[in-house]
């Protein structure tokens, strides 16, 4: 077979996506964006295979025409010799390596899926590639599909990739810039973020709070009673379901939530509304375990469906639980003169603001006491008709 068809010339006015050859195994791929690389193939016991050697002028390693001929010449050499060629880490191989790490210290079972099933299914095109040889034009594809449709859910997968890549990097085996870091070059390639669907729960127009609210009084049901209570508190539903009785200090109308269950992984204190404790202590007369919303189940917490369930019964529409923390910022930002850090606070945000964090050293309690007291006097307000 005729080798050296292409040359610099020819290289630079390619501008179609497709399959170049240069002859004997060795190709230049062209993306439909333009971008170049060189790959090897090479057929041994009818087992095709493929070896990325490195993107056509690109990145901070960049091969040129010449280099990548040596580069093949190489692998035609170790081949002719009978020589196994050394196996280079998969992506795949380096990512479930990464989802054990991660998982391990995060804090409950669904984060820990969640980092999983995005790689495993929305990463599935760089599964087989050599981690060394991905680019940032794979990350572009791989994101592609996702990307308007699924904004968040492209973000965080986007971000795990990267932490991929920096673990192979850790691990000397990916040389160069990230490629799927956003300031490293995937913003000149895709939609800004902040011009897509931001994907955010579907929340309650917090106008609508005092009918739903109103509805949920009349269920009888636990699950009625745990959704005005995550309402009224403006925590996540995890928060809620999994409340056990010694989180709980009725006297003093507080509710401690334990770092382990936080998002954040730091201790966040609640004050408790009239209503709220209300709600504490008709729960606590009734429960047979240590759970404050306990499930049919012993020892198990109501579910997220449960609940889920009682909120559409309450005229919520396709309302999610955790839109209840939307409708309350939107109301404190809109409705009330209550300091923005003040109602960050009560949402457990984290002040990003290193400034802001280091005179920010307490969490405002007293403050958000009656921040959250104004925010039950509205949620008990008459609804509208």
């Amino acid at each position: 077979m005729a080798r050296n068809k292409l040359s610099e010339t020819k290289i630079k006015k390619l501008d179609k996506a497709g399959i170049y050859s240069d002859g004997d195994g060795l190709f230049l791929r062209v993306r439909s964006g333009g971008s170049k690389q060189w790959f090897f193939i090479y057929k041994r016991d009818g087992k095709r295979t493929e070896l990325g050697l490195g993107g056509y002028g690109q990145g901070t390693a960049p091969v040129s025409l010449e280099l990548a001929r040596e580069k093949a010449d190489g692998i035609r050499q170790r081949l002719a010799r009978g020589q196994e060629l050394a196996a280079r880490p998969t992506f795949s191989a380096i990512m479930e390596d990464v989802i054990k790490v991660k998982t391990a210290a995060a804090k409950n079972d669904k984060h820990k899926a969640q980092w999983a099933m995005t790689l495993r299914k929305y990463a599935k095109a760089l599964h087989g590639k050599a981690v060394a040889d991905i680019t940032r034009d794979d990350v572009v594809e791989t994101l592609k599909p996702i990307w308007e449709s699924k904004p968040e859910t492209a973000d965080r997968t986007r971000m795990r990739i990267a932490a991929v890549i920096d673990h192979a990097k850790a691990r000397n085996l990916f040389v160069g810039d990230n490629p799927a870091d956003w300031k490293g070059g995937l913003k000149e390639l895709l939609p800004a973020r902040n011009k897509l669907s931001r994907g955010h729960h579907e929340a309650v127009e917090y106008k609508a709070i005092p009918a739903v609210i109103a509805s949920l009084r009349e269920a009888s049901g636990v699950s009625a009673r745990a959704v005005e209570f995550t309402c009224l508190t403006a925590a996540r539903s995890g928060e809620t379901r999994f409340m056990t009785v010694d989180e709980v200090d009725l006297d003093g109308a507080l509710w401690t939530i334990p770092a382990e269950r936080m998002k954040a992984g730091r201790e966040h204190r609640v004050p408790l509304c009239d209503r709220a404790v209300a709600i504490l202590k008709a729960r606590l007369q009734v429960i047979t375990g240590s759970l404050v919303f306990e499930g049919e189940s012993e020892g198990k917490p109501i579910s997220d469906t449960g609940m889920t369930k009682a909120l559409r019964a309450a005229g919520a529409g396709d309302a999610t639980l955790h839109g209840f923390r939307s409708s309350f910022r939107d109301w404190a930002g809109d409705e009330t003169h209550h300091p923005r850090d003040v109602i960050e606070a009560a949402l457990a945000h984290i002040v990003k603001d290193k400034t802001e964090a280091a005179y920010r050293r307490k969490d405002a309690l007293e403050k958000r006491r009656k921040l959250m007291a104004d925010w039950a006097t509205f949620c008990g307000t008459a609804p509208k008709k």
